[in-house]
């Protein structure tokens, strides 16, 4: 199971602290796979891109209009977190659904 997230996110230590085996990707400094991004895209949609970021809020219209994983790429912090890949499922965010659904209570 790899969690991507930002190891200054408090949403993103609470899930690695309930979820010890999980293999940490810090997001600003080791980027996500493009396959992990498409496939989290596909997955979430719209909800993928973190849209209430101070880093969202600092892209001027050009830069928000450009595709989203070309955005994410340049701006892995874009990503709404933590992500969380099992290898078979994928997770966003720390929700009760996100817990309960990883049996955690």
């Amino acid at each position: 199971m790899r969690l991507y997230g930002l190891k200054t996110c408090d949403t993103c230590r609470k899930a690695l602290k309930s979820l010890p085996d999980a293999e940490f990707v810090d997001v600003r400094a080791q980027g996500v796979p493009t396959e992990v991004l498409a496939q989290a895209l596909e997955r979430f949609g719209d909800a993928l891109l973190n849209t209430r970021s101070t880093t969202w809020r600092g892209l001027d219209a050009a830069e928000r209009a450009r595709p989203v994983l070309d955005l994410m790429a340049d701006h892995p912090t874009l990503m709404k977190r933590p992500l969380i890949d099992t290898g078979t499922e994928m997770y966003l965010g720390w929700t009760p659904r996100t817990r309960s659904a990883l049996g955690i209570t």
